[in-house]
């Protein structure tokens, strides 16, 4: 998806970070979990609404559910906006992405917004969403952290957007990026010493 030439108008702007804020506040980890008669995912294991959460639960078909449904909300508000401008699309996908942190249905308790970031990302190309599923699961293999898989992944995308000249792609996720570095800071030190988590643990 090219850069724009021209500005998109601030009302414009303004709308699609707003619908894409409420599409991405659509907390399907919670919704999924108390459908399926498993009660507040809240109250389990790290206590957000994401998929590796879901996944503790040991609901395996749920928590691919949640991711799917997760990263849709960035993708869809994406695609919606794109309809506009390329600026109104990068605005309503950090506005999906703000929604799942700090969704306002849950007084601003999110999830830590892997998944709509990758959404986000497959919205506005295609290659990056490549680069950060293949990093992802590259060093999930190794680890078995989905949180240093995430992180380590969440690093390389902006490098590899600016790098094939997708400039306003590689800043929006630059500042994602960093905002998922700040959401996952319990997580970075259960990781140094030795206490997080791994993939499929229900604890």
């Amino acid at each position: 998806m090219p850069d724009d030439i021209f500005p998109t108008a601030l009302h414009v702007l303004i709308a699609a970070a707003v619908f894409g804020y409420l599409l991405g506040s659509i907390p399907f980890g919670l919704l999924l979990t108390r459908a399926a008669g498993l009660g507040d995912v809240r109250k389990i294991g790290s206590g957000n609404i994401g998929a590796t959460n879901v996944l503790r639960t040991g609901n395996k078909k749920l928590a691919a559910a949640t991711l799917l449904l997760d990263a849709l909300k960035g993708t869809v508000a994406v695609m919606v906006a794109a309809n506009w401008s390329h600026d109104a699309a990068i605005a309503a996908g950090f506005g999906a992405f703000i929604g799942h942190l700090y969704p306002i249905w849950l007084g601003f308790k999110g999830g830590k917004g892997v998944a709509t970031y990758l959404g986000v990302l497959f919205g506005l190309s295609g290659l990056g969403a490549l680069v950060f599923a293949v990093t992802w699961l590259l060093v999930a293999f190794v680890s078995r952290y989905s949180s240093l898989a995430a992180l380590v992944a969440a690093v390389v995308v902006p490098v590899a957007l600016y790098m094939t000249e997708q400039p306003k792609a590689a800043g929006l996720l630059a500042l994602m990026s960093a905002i998922v570095f700040i959401r996952h800071r319990a997580n970075i030190s259960r990781l140094l010493d030795g206490t997080e988590s791994r993939i499929g643990s229900k604890g």
